[in-house]
């Protein structure tokens, strides 16, 4: 049966036949090789990634231990504030801070200005002073207009303080005066001429004529010097 059976001459056949047995031996080597390859591969890949697995672990140590101690600067969006923290008030540069009454004129929203009734007065007559506040915000609000009033006459130069309106009357009655937008409110006081000291200490005397100024202050906002003269 080995024998090759056919019209074609016999070498023939055994050419075919030993072209076919040889295909099928490098079919064979080739499939070996291919498993053996794939087979021997597993190790390195294996090795690879347990590396990979022991650099990768520890680079999450860091970050927690930087969330755990609350360094400044850093967002921890996991932590919650304790209750004694949130109640806490805040505070700038280590004082508490200043209260706020609601609907209160802001020293920002107010205007001072004095006013001086004549230019000039002669020796003797008593120069009448104004004190006009106004609400220069943009919103109504109200302020003590009583207590922190107050009216200072000094030399031309500014560099001797000769009179204030609290020196001897100092107020003591709150008054709360409610203030629109661009609304005044205005006073007058009369001056007898004569020097004066904090809690009236020391002797009053006349001041003889020259130039003088009458500056306005409320509270800390103080008005630009108004000159007048004596003569």
């Amino acid at each position: 049966m080995l024998e090759p059976i056919g019209p074609l001459p016999p070498e023939i056949y055994w050419r075919r036949r030993a072209l076919a047995i040889g295909v099928a031996v490098v079919v064979v080597v080739l499939f070996v090789w291919l498993i053996s390859s794939l087979g021997g591969g597993d190790s390195p890949e294996t090795a690879n990634t347990a590396v990979s697995a022991d650099v990768t672990v520890p680079s999450a140590a860091p970050t927690s231990a930087a969330i755990d101690t609350g360094v400044p600067g850093q967002n921890n969006t996991d932590s919650t504030p304790s209750a004694q923290q949130s109640s806490s008030p805040a505070t700038t540069n280590g004082q508490q801070p200043v209260a706020v009454t609601p609907g209160q004129c802001a020293d920002q929203s107010l205007a001072v200005k004095a006013t001086v009734e004549h230019p000039t007065y002669r020796v003797g007559e008593k120069p009448k002073f104004g004190l006009v506040i106004t609400n220069i915000g943009t919103t109504q609000c109200e302020r003590d207009l009583g207590a922190g009033q107050q009216l200072f006459v000094y030399t031309i130069d500014g560099a001797t303080r000769l009179w204030s309106n609290t020196d001897c009357y100092p107020p003591t009655d709150p008054l709360i005066k409610s203030l629109k937008p661009g609304e005044q409110a205005l006073y007058s006081v009369d001056w007898s001429g004569t020097t004066s000291q904090p809690e009236c200490q020391g002797e009053r005397v006349a001041v003889g004529p020259g130039a003088y100024t009458v500056v306005a202050q409320l509270g800390a906002i103080k008005s630009t010097p108004e000159p007048f003269n004596i003569g």
